[in-house]
């Protein structure tokens, strides 16, 4: 059996947390694996694999399944956030316990578990069968320095300084930090979420972080001091960065169906630079008077927009809209990376989750900031004054962007001198981001060193557990 064993490739179990933002990084990842010759099994809870349609993906991944104790509609299921975690802890631990169990007495035994931070867990199961782990990261480093500071509480919270510097970042304001940190209190289940995600980090034999040494450096820098950290990222389908995974333009798992066709035959109607894409992922709520000032402003702008709005949204529209925006599509979801790399493209209107930032710095897109809350906030920060990328659409003192600032930062990005900086700016992220994936790139040298670590570390007739 020895002999054997030490031969065969190494088998990855990769176990995202279920939505479609964590799985869509961790999925882009295994592909890089895959493509350097590691086996990957990707692990979804139950609830999730009767949602998730799984397209053109790889024949050589594995599926297994876990329980997050909730199999019919999962978080949803859950009377709130609290529930749902200290459930799936529970109820993941165990049938984590009996796949690995089962994958051990094949011949296909796990050599590494690669799991989301948001499931330390994990690590303690991992650990009882003697297997190395993996902790991914999917938001950007900067983000988890902050809520890494609030974990090991080296943050005096509530926030009372208006100015904050932590080693590594810019200068911050308050106000800049994840909303959960800045308006402490409001969201405790999610604050347990994102602090806890460090809870088992010093066990770690490898922290992964979708993002690229370029973008972050000296944050970057400051964390490899204290977690044997790579970054790998950006996690976005080859074909819009390096092309050397032929057939992977897209990231192959979706919660939601797409009408992507309908987008690209009405852009390529459109002349070069002139539409506003505005999307705000696939979790963020907006409120309804927030709804009806982004209405109005696209309208006002009278420019050309596509308006990603999902179903769960489209009772909050104005009742009338459809008729009056003849200038603009809307459409209930797509295929974000096929609209961005359009040339009719001008400027994306987000909320700036990281993996829309990451696509948009990919695309060489520049940015309309309109975070929500979390990360987002902190991620619209750099997006305008690290990257130099975009504007931001402040908010008043109700918290709504108001019609009028939409159509002066779509006036600003689209017509004016500073809107064609960032516009040069976006597009030298954009072969940054494409360097660094590519052949010999910092993340793609990340990835290969963590491939020739994992094939060292396999045990020669591990079978015996």
């Amino acid at each position: 059996m020895e002999k054997e064993s030490k031969n065969k490739i190494p088998h990855c179990l990769v176990i995202p947390y279920p939505t479609q933002g964590h799985i869509n990084p961790m999925l882009q990842f295994s592909k890089r694996l895959l493509q350097k010759g590691i086996q990957i099994t990707l692990v979804n809870t139950i609830s999730n694999s009767k949602t998730i349609t799984t397209i053109n993906l790889n024949k050589s991944f594995q599926f297994e399944t876990i329980s997050d104790g909730f199999d019919d509609g999962g978080l949803t299921a859950a009377e709130n956030i609290n529930t749902y975690i200290d459930t799936f802890r529970r109820t993941g631990s165990q049938t984590l316990d009996q796949l690995l169990h089962k994958l051990t007495t094949t011949d296909n035994p796990v050599d590494c578990v690669i799991h989301d931070a948001f499931l330390p867990w994990i690590v303690d199961v991992a650990k009882k069968f003697q297997l190395p782990v993996a902790v991914f990261l999917t938001q950007a480093c900067s983000v988890n320095t902050i809520n890494f500071h609030a974990f090991k509480r080296w943050l005096d919270l509530p926030l009372l300084e208006t100015e904050i510097v932590l080693p590594g970042l810019p200068k911050l304001e308050a106000s800049d930090f994840p909303s959960f940190l800045y308006q402490y209190g409001t969201h405790p289940g999610y604050f347990g979420l994102l602090t806890n995600q460090f809870s088992m980090i010093d066990q770690a034999d490898w922290v992964l972080a979708n993002t690229s040494y370029e973008l972050e450096p000296e944050v970057v820098e400051w964390l490899m001091k204290i977690w044997p950290l790579k970054t790998i990222g950006p996690c976005v389908p080859s074909m819009f960065l390096d092309k050397r995974l032929k057939d992977d333009n897209e990231y192959g798992g979706s919660i939601f169906t797409t009408n992507s066709e309908s987008c690209i035959k009405w852009l390529d109607t459109k002349p070069k630079g002139s539409v506003v894409y505005v999307s705000f992922g696939s979790r963020a709520s907006l409120g309804e008077d927030q709804i009806h000032e982004l209405a109005c402003g696209l309208k006002n702008c009278r420019r050309y927009f596509i308006w990603i709005v999902r179903d769960s949204e489209k009772g909050k529209l104005p009742k009338d809209f459809s008729e009056l925006s003849e200038k603009g599509l809307i459409v209930r979801w797509c295929q974000q990376l096929e609209v961005l790399q359009h040339e009719a493209v001008g400027c994306f209107v987000t909320h700036c989750g990281w993996n829309s930032t990451l696509e948009a710095l990919s695309l060489g897109v520049p940015v309309i900031a309109i975070p929500i809350w979390t990360d987002q906030i902190t991620n619209a920060k750099f997006v305008v004054d690290v990257w130099k990328i975009g504007v931001r659409g402040v908010a008043d003192e109700k918290g709504i962007v108001r019609s009028e600032t939409i159509e002066g930062c779509v006036k600003e990005m689209m017509e004016t001198e500073k809107g064609n900086e960032m516009k040069k700016n976006a597009m030298k992220w954009k072969s940054v981001a494409r360097n660094c994936v590519d052949e010999s790139g910092s993340s793609d040298e990340n990835i290969a060193e963590f491939v020739n670590e994992l094939t060292r570390r396999r045990k020669p007739g591990h079978m015996q557990h």
